[in-house]
């Protein structure tokens, strides 16, 4: 099997999600209830002004990022919030050698830019992280924000999110089930992240009693879901990121400490995955459409 088909070298997982605020301090009590954890990191971007609140969980972390000064950071956080308001803002690929992919996705004629490394601080512990960023323009990702990255800090540099008090594992979220993305054309999405990244495909489904066509990328245990409307009236104007399943062991548990905390939560019901529950956040979620996937 060639690189190319295989992935071999090139993004490794899906590192971490994006979601923008408008309020930080807000959005963070609102995640830290909703993950039943701690944050792992409250940091900022120097020199750009924007500041972010970081969840790990089992197989990627969560950035909660807002505006919290000026730089073209903020600018571009901004622009975005006033155009689209809250919401999934992007996601981050994990590469082992940022240079290394840039010049192999370039060889692909994907216009990927030069690795270019960056820095964030800890506004309590003063501890610092590093990483070297790949740009992945929007020309070139169908509108998607996307960037791949390499860590160069040891991985417990970012902790796991820890339980707050007096909540077990089986009450909280763990991990990313899928990121949910709609898009107009699912065959320049598989283009992209087939050919072009070297992603695996897990799964190509057209399932006409839900209207869609249904694209499965898995990726370091998290998976990307490509949705594309079998009726050409719905399809989005633009490719975008549409919402986030979280995996639990617990549903009931879940669904019932959310409740009890204040937030609009459906009733747990069957899931379309043979032998889960799932059931909807309605609210708080920063804008976020968010489903609780977990055993039957």
């Amino acid at each position: 099997m060639s690189d190319k088909a295989s992935g071999t070298g090139d993004f490794t997982s899906l590192d971490h999600i994006i979601i923008a605020v408008k309020d930080l301090p807000a959005a963070e009590a609102a995640y830290t209830t909703i993950f039943g954890r701690a944050p792992s990191w409250r940091g900022i971007h120097p020199g750009r002004g924007t500041g972010n609140v970081l969840y790990r969980l089992e197989n990627t972390y969560v950035e909660v990022m807002g505006v919290v000064g000026e730089g073209p950071g903020a600018d571009d956080l901004t622009r975005r919030l006033n155009e689209r308001g809250e919401g999934l803002y992007g996601i981050v690929l994990g590469v082992s050698d940022a240079a290394k992919v840039s010049e192999t996705l370039k060889a692909r004629g994907f216009p990927a830019g030069d690795a270019v490394s960056g820095s964030g601080r800890d506004e309590i512990t003063g501890q610092t992280r590093h990483w070297n960023l790949m740009a992945m323009p929007a020309e070139a990702t169908r509108g998607l924000f996307m960037l791949g990255i390499e860590h160069l800090d040891p991985a417990d540099s970012l902790p796991k999110a820890p339980l707050l008090d007096g909540l077990g594992e089986a009450e909280t979220i763990s991990a990313c089930d899928h990121v949910v993305v709609m898009t107009a054309d699912g065959d320049a999405m598989k283009t992209l992240f087939s050919d072009t990244f070297g992603i695996r495909l897990a799964l190509d489904q057209t399932r006409p009693e839900w209207g869609v066509r249904q694209l499965f990328y898995r990726l370091g245990g998290a998976t990307i879901e490509i949705v594309q409307s079998l009726d050409p009236a719905k399809a989005p104007k633009a490719d975008n990121y549409m919402g986030l399943a979280w995996t639990v062991s617990d549903i009931a548990a879940t669904q019932k400490r959310l409740a009890t905390a204040g937030f609009d939560v459906s009733e747990v019901r069957k899931g379309r995955k043979p032998g889960t529950a799932v059931c909807t956040i309605r609210d708080k979620t920063s804008g976020v459409p968010t489903l609780l996937v977990g055993p039957a």
